[in-house]
């Protein structure tokens, strides 16, 4: 899931965005710049040093589910930044300066924030007010076709729907009987999955019709719409282990056949050198990190960890540097594949990806021994310096000037906080 955006902003994205691993965003309510806001965000259990301006939200939401994945029990003070920059309608924005303000038409909210923070906040358990309020304002928004684009009224688009879907089977909501006009998002997304001819797609999904209304194939809303059609979300499990997924056409395409030609495109984009490749306004390519982790954990659930045993290697070798520059959503996205390969995400490549991730955060309540040698207590503020580009950063001003993006979740009960 490597989200992404474009516009005039597509320039500084080219360089920035690249392998960077963090949200999806369009724009928010005005916030602090990357100097001011570091101080307050850092005392105020945000995950990340950088700017939170376009990722906050998303940043915060994919941490709190990779320590739930783990094990961790995430810092109070890390969830109640969370919990706190819900619009009073339920939903979420990239980030709000001020939470203590009530949202107003310029808040600029959006259904990935939104079903991503259903995620985190169902999984740490204890917050089932806000999630309610969360899947409200997102069926309350629903396009006429059954799926969701970034912001509410935009086109459906594969990314955005599948995120959404990940939120409400998460929270045991099945997607079939969420309907608008007698569609439900499965029917949304399967009429982005593309044939199997080569000239027609391969089999992939795209992130929605083009200006013209062709559909074009895309990598990232491949391993997002794959995870979709399966109707998992941001954390998920190893499928059960199958042989090679082969792409086949059916006139009635069920959503299991769309997932299994979603991952024979997946294989067969990975194929050459065990991970995806970006290029931006007209730059060399450039190994994608975050879309080959999305694509890892996407494969695992199609058809077993062995299935991603290439990319999983490819990532455990060069991913490093890669997360540790891009800081806490990047993590989350190496632990999400972990987790669904069944790697040990403490002894990934040499790195401890927990141990990581939490130091760009305030302490876990539940750290074990490893996560607190440190001696950092909690509300401390030992953190990386992150990117605010990044994983979904394509996904809003993707949709603001018009191109695709990035995208998962555990089945925690919703009641108790652990």
């Amino acid at each position: 899931m490597n989200v992404r955006r474009r516009s005039s902003v597509a320039a500084l994205a080219a360089t920035a965005v690249i392998g960077v691993a963090s949200a999806p965003a369009v724009a928010a309510d005005p916030s602090p710049s990357a100097t001011t806001s570091a101080p307050s965000t850092a005392a105020s259990g945000l995950y990340g040093s950088g700017d939170p301006q376009f990722d906050g939200v998303w940043r915060q939401s994919l941490a709190l589910l990779a320590q739930d994945s783990a094990g961790v029990v995430p810092s109070s003070k890390a969830v109640k930044w969370l919990t706190d920059q819900q619009c009073d309608d339920g939903s979420f924005a990239p980030f709000r300066a001020d939470p203590a303000k009530a949202c107003d038409t310029k808040t600029m909210v959006d259904t990935n924030n939104t079903a991503a923070a259903v995620q985190a906040l169902w999984a740490v358990g204890g917050h089932g007010d806000v999630v309610d309020d969360a899947l409200g304002w997102l069926k309350s928004v629903q396009n006429e076709d059954g799926g969701w684009g970034y912001s509410p009224g935009t086109p459906s688009d594969a990314n955005s729907t599948s995120v959404v879907i990940g939120a409400l089977t998460a929270t045991e909501t099945d997607p079939e009987g969420v309907e608008k006009n007698g569609k439900s998002p499965y029917d949304a997304l399967l009429a982005l999955a593309l044939p199997c001819a080569e000239d027609k797609g391969a089999g992939a999904f795209a992130f929605q019709p083009d200006k013209d209304g062709k559909l074009l194939a895309n990598a990232d809303a491949t391993a997002a719409g794959l995870l979709g059609a399966l109707g998992k979300g941001l954390v998920t499990e190893a499928g059960e282990k199958t042989d090679a997924a082969s792409c086949a056409d059916t006139d009635e395409p069920t959503r299991e056949q769309a997932a299994a030609n979603a991952a024979a495109y997946l294989t067969d984009a990975l194929a050459k050198d065990g991970h995806l490749k970006s290029a931006l306004g007209g730059s060399p390519d450039q190994p994608d990190y975050g879309n080959t982790a999305d694509a890892v954990a996407a494969l695992a659930a199609q058809g077993g960890a062995d299935r991603a045993a290439g990319p999983l290697a490819w990532l455990k070798k060069n991913a490093g540097q890669w997360a540790e520059e891009s800081g806490p959503a990047a993590y989350a996205q190496l632990i999400f594949a972990a987790h669904a390969t069944g790697t040990d995400p403490r002894d990934f490549g040499g790195t401890d990806l927990v141990e990581q991730l939490n130091a760009t955060g305030p302490a876990p309540q539940g750290a074990k021994a490893s996560d607190t040698a440190t001696g950092k207590a909690e509300g401390e503020d030992e953190k990386k310096d992150d990117s605010p580009f990044g994983v979904w950063w394509y996904v809003g001003v993707c949709l603001v000037f018009g191109i695709g993006i990035g995208f998962l979740i555990s089945n925690r009960g919703k009641g108790q906080q652990p």
